[in-house]
Parts: C-alpha cells; structure tokens; sequence
C-alpha cells in the first residue's frame, strides 16, 4: 500500500534583495500618491510587470547587477549611475552621512543649507507659514481663517500653478504629465516665496514627493503639518463633494479606496513629519480646529522673536 505524501510546508524562496525593492518601488509609488496603474502608463512597464516587481519578483538581471557591485567593492547605485557617485567629493560626502541618525542627517541637511544660503532665518520663515498635509486635513478652511486673524495673505498654491501654467490641474496631469507639474510647482512657489514675506500658504498634498520643491518651501517657510485620521481624510473629502476615492461600486471599492489613502498616508508621513510643527485636526469641529491652531501658531512664532 502507497504512503500518502505529506505535502511540505510552504518556503518563501524570493530572494530578500528583491522583496526590499518591490517595497521600496511600493513606498515611493504611495508617496507620489500613484495607482500602480499611474504608474504602468508613467512609465510604459506592463501593471503585471510592476506587480511582480512590488512582489519581490523582479528581473533576475538586477540580480546579476549586485553581484557585479558587490565584487567591486560597491554599490549597485554606482552601476546605475547615482548622482551621488558621480564625483569624488559626492562619495566623501555620502561615506560621512552613511549610519547617521535621522535627527543627525536633519542637523547636516539644516548646516549644508544654511552654508549656500538656501535657508533663511527662522524669524524671516515664521512670517510666511504654509500648510502642508494630505487633502482634507483642512489647509485651505483653516488656512483661510489664519491668514484673516493674522492680517495677511492667503495663498492657495494650487491656484497659482494654474496662473502659472495657463491650464487646470487635470489637464496638466493629463496632457503634460508629473514632470511638467513639478516644473510648474516649483515656479509657483518661487513666485509666491518673492511676491509674499508674509503670507498663509496652502500647499498640495504631493509637494513632499519632489525633495527639491519641499527643501525649497522647508527652507523659506514656517511649515505646519495639518494630520487627521485617514477615516477623516476620506470623510472630509467626500462631504466636499469629491466621489473619486470611493469610485466604485459595492465595499470592496470603498475598501480599496481607504486602503490606497492608508498607504500614501504612510508614505508621506516621514516626510510631512518634517514640518516646524503640527496640529492634529481628528475629531474636532472647524471652531476647535481653529482655537487649537492658532494658539500653536502664535505660541509658535512667540519663541522665533
């Protein structure tokens, strides 16, 4: 009589190398707040080539691609044609900054600014406040409301990359694409950093996703991360009429919806989390709100004087 086979247990045999960056390519796609199908059409790659890549089942050939660095004593970015190796003092550089922590990094970032004048003094930043956070976190209400009490401008940088630009946001997403928003991003905050030393500035949720704009707003602004809950987030933005998140039919599509919002959430957040100070907005009325933030502000610019 034939002994019945015990099946095996089941062996994860993906390569660790890979798995890290299928959830690297993952983070990064949920902090520029991408569906891997905005992803797919960005970058002309199959969503079934991407999802085998966030899988940990990417091409064997980045594999080849380490062992290459590793028997030169390297790393693969240098293979790849990183910025950061593309110089001497750029390897210096980053040799002196590897291992640091990150309060240690934020004070070598702060020196380097600072150094090639790219900073200005926190009493010339505190008087330009911009408000940064994921849609529904209240920048533009809120952000409103201070600049009234403060006596100065409110400025909505969604509006002004629209001035700039000559077209919508959809349109410049649709037509143009990421790249060309950055662009216009970038000169619509240099123009508002010149036209306004003080000002209340609401910035787009994705202005952290391009590290040149956000040194540019960290550097020249007081900036204050407005937080809420994801469920907050998506309430806030559907009672202002905006169906998207729950686009769909049924659960499953108001699941996945919260489920995409949790991820950018969680890819931001380090970044947001950058910010001078924050207010979490959860569970408070726009009055609250209101009272809570403009006590943290004035408390705020009290200690920069």
């Amino acid at each position: 009589m034939r002994r019945a086979e015990v099946p095996l247990p089941e062996v994860d045999e993906r390569d660790p190398f890979l798995v890290a960056l299928g959830e690297r390519v993952r983070s990064l796609r949920a902090r520029k707040g991408m569906t891997r199908r905005d992803l797919a059409v960005a970058s002309d790659v199959s969503e079934r080539h991407l999802a085998s890549l966030e899988g940990g089942v990417g091409n064997a050939s980045v594999l080849i691609l380490r062992q290459v660095a590793q028997a030169l004593d390297g790393q693969i970015a240098e293979l790849l044609g990183d910025e950061t190796t593309a110089s001497p003092e750029w390897l210096l550089i980053r040799d002196l900054l590897r291992n640091r922590s990150d309060d240690e990094l934020r004070r070598g970032r702060l020196a380097l600014a600072e150094t090639y004048g790219e900073a200005g003094s926190l009493s010339a930043r505190a008087r330009r406040i911009a408000l940064i956070g994921l849609r529904g976190a209240g920048k533009s209400s809120l952000g409103q409301r201070l600049a009234h009490a403060m006596d100065v401008p409110f400025v909505e940088l969604n509006r002004e990359i629209e001035r700039v630009s000559g077209c919508g946001l959809a349109e410049i997403h649709n037509l143009l694409g990421p790249n060309a928003y950055r662009r216009y991003e970038r000169r619509a905050l240099e123009e508002t950093i010149q036209l306004y030393p003080d000002a209340v500035i609401a910035t787009p949720g994705g202005i952290v996703s391009d590290a040149s704009n956000f040194n540019l707003l960290l550097s020249n602004c007081f900036t204050l991360w407005l937080k809420a809950s994801p469920e907050e987030h998506m309430n806030r933005v559907i009672a202002q009429g905006d169906l998207r998140p729950m686009a769909g039919s049924g659960g499953a599509a108001a699941s996945e919806a919260m489920d995409d919002l949790k991820r950018i959430l969680a890819g931001r957040a380090p970044f947001y989390g950058k910010a001078d100070i924050s207010f979490d907005t959860t569970g408070k009325s726009p009055d609250e709100c209101f009272a809570g933030l403009i006590a943290l502000v004035q408390a705020a610019i009290k200690k920069t004087q």
